[in-house]
């Protein structure tokens, strides 16, 4: 049997594969149909400091090979999530990370605090970079010297892992990775969404109601996997792959491309149990080519003597 487990700065996750924020709930929802506890971890949905209605509809719509989506980080609110939604997740055999967006900085640390005194929460991830809400979000997430700043003042307020979930809707991701390690962030996720949109062709208006929204499913992860190689030779902390993963080949693809670990994300409305069979999915692989440990996959990628792109870029 390949070793699995895997330490994120300090916090050991049994295996390398997560699901990512907003495509899970807080857990709960998904209990009757995949068992959390045969993930790496879970990370919430994201929590703001008061609750969120989110945008109107039409918020969702499916797209070829991906899904369009301006939820507008909906959200109970972090005093109902520690009420209502955390005395389950204590319960869950799993690593627990706490995904918090805001529209101002005050409010991330305000957040932050509160969670950081409640038993339960093993990390949390910072989104800086959710492009379909009217504030903050890309605000944040475009700006680099606002991705360090948030970074530096967030640290000190925590000693568990601490997440910084990047945009792609950028130049040169590799730079806000870097500003995210020089402040003492654990890790950054890799990517959050695309921007998007799409048309009716008989009205002739965006079918979301706020024209545009965050693209994800397979339809990213070419897109996805670069960003990954990009920033996983630009820092030394973990990064944590996401975009477009349905199989255990698509996640392989990502650790070898230098993700220290992956997140499911669309691929658990499809199926909730995706991430398990994922995860299943890895170690078998490694059992049949006589892989001893998972890690030993991370940055292992050959590109011989060709010159890419990316040299050109970092």
């Amino acid at each position: 049997m390949a070793r699995t487990s895997f330490l994120l700065a300090g916090l050991e996750l049994k295996n390398r594969v997560l699901v990512a924020s907003g495509t899970y709930g807080y857990g709960d929802d998904c209990i009757d149909m995949a068992d959390p506890a045969k993930l790496g971890g879970l990370i919430t949905k994201s929590l703001s400091l008061k609750p969120r209605v989110g945008n109107p509809p039409v918020r969702i719509v499916e797209t070829a090979g991906g899904m369009l989506n301006s939820i507008g980080l909906a959200n109970i609110g972090v005093h109902r999530f520690v009420k209502e939604r955390l005395p389950f997740l204590r319960s869950v055999d799993t690593a627990v990370i706490a995904n918090i967006a805001a529209s101002t900085v005050e409010e991330y640390c305000e957040v932050l605090r509160i969670l950081e005194g409640e038993d339960g929460i093993d990390g949390f991830e910072i989104n800086v970079s959710c492009p379909n809400v009217m504030e903050g979000g890309l605000t944040f997430g475009t700006n680099c010297g606002a991705v360090a700043d948030i970074t530096r003042r967030l640290r000190p307020l925590t000693k568990k892992p601490l997440l910084v979930k990047l945009t792609p809707n950028v130049t040169h991701i590799a730079e806000f990775a870097r500003a995210v390690e020089g402040e003492g962030g654990d890790a950054v996720s890799v990517i959050n969404t695309l921007i998007g949109m799409a048309i009716d062709v008989r009205t002739r208006k965006p079918v979301l109601s706020t024209v545009t929204g965050g693209l994800s499913g397979p339809a990213i992860k070419p897109v996805a996997l670069a960003k990954v190689y990009e920033v996983a030779r630009s820092v030394r902390i973990p990064v944590l792959g996401i975009g477009g993963i349905t199989t255990a080949s698509d996640a392989l693809e990502f650790l070898i491309a230098g993700a220290s670990a992956v997140q499911i994300g669309t691929a658990n409305f499809v199926d909730p149990a995706a991430g398990i069979k994922v995860a299943a999915g890895i170690e078998r692989y490694c059992d049949e080519n006589g892989i001893a440990d998972v890690g030993s996959l991370v940055g292992s990628l050959d590109v011989g003597k060709g010159v890419s792109i990316l040299d050109s870029w970092l």
